[in-house]
């Protein structure tokens, strides 16, 4: 994929996409306490979700509680993103669902989970690289 437009229903997807062309920010997560994400500038207390093209959406409800499930990331799944890197608490208790990571594959979607700060540190970087990451973060537990 890399700079190459991607041809969906014959559109190239970067001319819909006027994020494709603008700078990116440097971090899109500044900091992460245990409840508290900042997102560019922003203040977050529940859990959430951050398409590839930095939309954020509040809030994050998972059906299982702490083991994340393919129908919690559906919105994820639907940005089409490469890797999708899953937070998964401070101290790593939200467990990820058997086979999720091989349904995810199957997609052609990479899933990494790691505790919560490392995670959006890893977010960072992968998303500042290339724009086609997607995360989503369990902020407490």
């Amino acid at each position: 994929m890399g700079g190459h437009a991607n041809i969906i229903k014959g559109q190239s997807f970067m001319s819909n996409n006027p994020r494709i062309f603008s700078p990116l920010p440097m971090k899109i997560i500044q900091s992460y306490g245990f409840g508290v994400m900042t997102i560019n500038g922003q203040t977050f207390t529940k859990d959430l979700i951050i398409l590839p093209d930095g939309a954020i959406h509040g809030n994050w409800f998972r059906q299982s509680g702490h083991v994340l499930i393919l129908e919690d990331i559906f919105p994820l799944i639907d940005a089409a993103p490469e890797r999708i890197i899953a937070g998964t608490g401070a101290s790593g208790l939200m467990k990820i669902s058997q086979g999720l990571e091989k349904s995810l594959q199957d997609l052609g979607i990479e899933l990494t989970a790691l505790p919560t700060r490392k995670a959006a540190d890893l977010f960072n970087r992968s998303w500042q690289a290339d724009g086609r990451t997607a995360g989503c973060f369990h902020l407490t537990c």
